[in-house]
């Protein structure tokens, strides 16, 4: 059972689904799942492995169901931690479990940081947080080439350019830069332009997110359990570096899930992953005393 309720703020309206059991009646606080700019759409496969217990999906706002009203267009993990923050109180059952995915994972970060009684546990799979990279200066440059690609020639250009980034093994070096144009057809992807260029992905709308810088002393002090999550096969690949990196800075070892960075995917978006073990470890993660 699903239920969708919408919070309206002066800001937003924040779309939200409730999944299961009412809070009141599940065995387990809420847990949320938080990506960015993925929708809630994206964790329908997920879910649905946690049959047992209240599951809360979200749109970012400006992002599909949820309606911007303060004019602007950027998308910033602070912002979206207050907005996380309102839905957690809506709910009145917190503290709340969260698993955030990427961008997701960077404004469970911040929610934490912001307000850090909300969350018991908090897995951060794969934040794409450059800064904490050993060549973030190259890793910047890298991601400044797909989305000029994007505005050069639109959403296939872009994509194939933003594909064969966050695909590349280990730090980026002179060899990936003097690689040729990503060719759209390669991936699968239209070479037309639609004239388009207000993807949130491939725009500087999303900069904020992975230039965000982690409040370290913060972070400790908050009694949030943090796990940084990588997936095992995208340890090398920037994202999986960054969540080495990051686990690193938090004092831990990165927590390793089944596939990759996309892990917990059905057939969402045709990237599928293997959600049922991906399931599997998220549930150990955060019930280890149930499955032990």
């Amino acid at each position: 059972m699903t239920t969708t309720y919408t919070l309206e703020t002066s800001e937003a309206g924040i779309v939200y689904d409730v999944h299961g059991p009412a809070p009141a009646d599940s065995p387990r606080p809420p847990l949320l799942m938080v990506g960015q700019p993925m929708e809630a759409t994206g964790f329908s496969t997920l879910a649905s492995y946690f049959p047992d217990r209240t599951v809360v999906t979200y749109d970012p706002r400006g992002l599909g169901r949820s309606v911007r009203k303060d004019g602007r267009e950027d998308h910033v993990p602070a912002v979206q931690a207050d907005d996380l923050h309102a839905v957690i109180e809506a709910l009145g059952a917190g503290p709340v479990e969260v698993f955030g995915s990427s961008g997701g994972a960077v404004a469970g970060l911040a929610l934490v940081t912001a307000h850090p009684a909300d969350v018991s546990t908090l897995v951060a799979h794969e934040p794409p947080l450059v800064r904490v990279l050993p060549d973030a200066a190259a890793a910047e440059r890298a991601g400044q080439g797909f989305r000029d690609a994007y505005q050069a020639g639109g959403f296939g250009a872009g994509m194939a350019a933003f594909i064969r980034m966050t695909s590349w093994k280990g730090e980026f070096t002179d060899a990936y830069f003097a690689l040729p144009p990503a060719d759209p057809a390669q991936f699968g992807l239209p070479a037309d332009d639609d004239g388009r260029r207000d993807d949130p992905l491939m725009t500087d709308r999303s900069l904020a997110v992975s230039a965000y810088e982690l409040d370290v002393d913060a972070l400790a002090a908050a009694p949030t359990r943090i796990v940084i999550a990588v997936g095992e096969e995208s340890i090398d690949v920037m994202t999986g570096r960054a969540a080495l990196a990051t686990a690193e800075l938090l004092g831990q070892q990165a927590t390793v899930f089944p596939s990759h960075h996309g892990g917990f995917l059905g057939g969402e978006f045709g990237y599928a992953g293997q959600p049922e073990a991906f399931a599997k470890k998220l549930r150990e993660v955060l019930e280890p005393s149930t499955t032990d």
